[in-house]
């Protein structure tokens, strides 16, 4: 049972990653990565797995050593519980990450590859990404002062 709930939790994400990969443009994609409700199926698998070994859970987190968290790792239960936060953290970063990249106007061709990285690697993506909203902000800024052109006389 284990298995299933461990390899559900990835299921519960998928449709919100791939919309914001490979579908960024779509208003249905905007409004479901605006909303911090889409962790909640996984926050509930989270306490399905993390029900059983909670004294373990409780054990690594109110008193943190690495035995304590090695031990809570080893159960099929608190490597499923721990699985399904870290993709509750990094489905959250990614939906922050792709509506920072559309408030700029990144390009989803450059967009699509971090948000990709964010899954598999997130400490990886978000400096990535760091930089890249820095250079996007940027030059945002210099856009807005810069002056139009004024328009050809006809």
């Amino acid at each position: 049972m284990t298995g299933f709930l461990f390899e559900l939790a990835f299921l519960l994400v998928a449709p919100v990653w791939f919309l914001m990969v490979l579908a960024p443009r779509w208003r249905f994609t905007e409004r479901l990565a605006a909303s911090p409700l889409t962790v909640l199926p996984l926050l509930t698998l989270w306490a399905v797995l993390v029900a059983p070994v909670l004294p373990e859970f409780w054990t690594a987190v109110s008193s943190p050593d690495i035995d304590a968290f090695r031990d809570l790792a080893a159960l099929p239960n608190g490597a499923g519980a721990i699985w399904a936060q870290i993709l509750a953290w990094d489905l959250l970063l990614g939906q922050w990450m792709y509506r920072e990249g559309r408030r700029l106007s990144v390009p989803p061709l450059l967009m699509g590859p971090l948000l990709l990285l964010t899954i598999l690697l997130s400490p990886v993506a978000l400096p990535l990404f760091l930089v890249v909203r820095a250079l996007w902000t940027a030059r945002a800024r210099r856009e807005e002062r810069t002056p139009a052109a004024p328009a050809p006389a006809a």
